[in-house]
C-alpha cells in the first residue's frame, strides 16, 4: 500500500508506484469520486470511459437513456 502526506497547502505527492500504475505523467488530471461516505476512488482522467467498464461491478438494474433523462434532470434542478 502506498501513502502520502498532506502539506499545509492541502497538496500531496502521488507515490511513484501509483503514478506508474495509473500511467500518470506531468500535466495529467486525476479525479476523486466518492463511492460511499468516507471512501473515495482516486482515478486518472487520462483513461477512456470504455476502460472504466466494470469498475463498480455488475449493475443491479439496467435502464435506457430515456429512463435516465428524467432522473438526471431532476437531480440537476435540485443541485441548482
Amino acid at each position: 500500500m502506498s501513502t502520502a502526506t498532506i502539506t499545509s497547502k492541502g497538496q500531496i505527492t502521488i507515490p511513484a508506484t501509483v503514478r506508474q500504475a495509473l500511467a500518470l505523467d506531468v500535466g495529467d488530471r486525476v479525479e476523486f469520486v466518492q463511492v460511499e461516505p468516507g471512501t473515495f476512488l482516486f482515478m486518472a482522467v487520462n483513461q477512456s470511459a470504455i476502460e472504466l467498464k466494470g469498475m463498480f461491478g455488475k449493475a443491479a438494474k439496467t435502464v435506457t437513456i430515456a429512463e435516465m433523462n428524467p432522473a438526471h434532470s431532476a437531480r440537476y434542478r435540485s443541485s441548482r
